[in-house]
């Protein structure tokens, strides 16, 4: 019961809180005034729309409808199937999304021979088309998970099928998706973010040996100053996307360990089974995330922000007098 409760408040509070977040993130960005380059200004789009999509599908229709509607068509096998295939794929976009971003960052820190011909907006726009294609068509099956519950021939609702827990192909599927949603992805980023740690160690030292200077003048150089915004944002975002999906990732682990949920409600065990609520709830909170990142690390972003939140008022000011 208290868990119901909190998530009664929680999800309202997060669509409500996210909704506009997300979409002043993609107002503000697609103005270009924030000093991004356009490589960088696609990929923080591209996220803060599956971030975006997300909250619809996973917060608004999977989780705030079926907690406060009663209408058996909520329930409808439809419905379910494609709320659950829709929620499954901008899932895989946020995350897949995410190591994109981190993988350009990579290539322009480290790689600098091959910088020039990947970084830029259309191998951008190219990557963000695929891995929104892939993820469409990766989670398909997840459309067929369900079978209706009838009473006298009427529909009540979804329940998914036994042999999503004891058929061969579907634990196979079911393993996939969780090696590349989060898994994969977190061994990932944290691997190209050790190398471009290492990397811009070295990049460092080999400057200011070339320039001969100190360290306060190094504060003073304006390409090691771009750099440094650059990390901090990268680096920013690849943390709070580990620290907000963990929980979900270890029940995850943890659930494949003692085959599936059912075990742990049959002995009672709490532990996991509460842990099983705050992780997706977490995992949901990241969709919200990256836009106090942003106001946080960017000076521009703020500016930009503050010029679109006052807009409405000088429009009202004037239309007054």
């Amino acid at each position: 019961m208290e868990l119901t409760q909190t998530r009664m408040i929680f999800y309202p509070i997060l669509a409500t809180v996210a909704v506009p977040a997300n979409l002043l993130v993609i107002l503000i960005l697609l103005r270009g005034k924030c000093g991004l380059a356009l490589c960088i200004t696609c990929y923080l789009v591209a996220m803060a729309s599956a971030d975006l999509t997300v909250i619809l599908t996973d917060v608004i229709l999977k989780q705030i409808i079926p907690l406060y509607s009663t209408d058996p068509i909520a329930e409808n096998i439809t419905l379910c199937g494609l709320i659950d295939c829709l929620t499954h794929a901008a899932t895989d976009l946020t995350v897949w999304f995410t190591v994109a971003f981190t993988f350009d960052r990579f290539v322009a820190i480290c790689c600098q021979k091959l910088k020039t011909k990947y970084c830029t907006w259309r191998t951008a726009v190219v990557i963000i088309g695929t891995v929104t294609i892939l993820s469409c068509l990766k989670n398909i099956p997840w459309y067929y998970r369900y079978d209706p519950v009838y009473l006298f021939f009427i529909p009540l609702f979804c329940m998914v099928k036994f042999s999503y827990y004891t058929s061969p192909l579907w634990k196979t599927f079911s393993l996939f998706h969780s090696l590349t949603t989060p898994l994969l992805p977190f061994v990932l980023i944290a691997f190209l973010n050790a190398l471009t740690v290492r990397n811009i160690l070295l990049a460092s030292k080999a400057r200011r040996r070339l320039r001969g200077q100190g360290d306060k003048e190094n504060q003073n150089d304006p390409e090691m100053e771009n750099r440094r915004k650059s990390i901090l944002l990268l680096f920013s975002i690849s943390a709070s996307f580990i620290l907000l999906w963990m929980t979900q990732a270890v029940y995850t682990i943890h659930e494949r360990i003692t085959l599936n949920h059912i075990i742990d409600r049959l002995l009672k065990n709490r532990l996991p089974f509460v842990i099983g609520y705050i992780g997706p709830m977490l995992q949901l909170l990241s969709s919200c995330s990256n836009t106090c990142i942003y106001v946080v690390t960017q000076s521009k972003f703020r500016e930009d922000l503050k010029n679109v939140l006052i807009y409405p008022f000088l429009l009202v000011q004037l239309l007054v007098k």
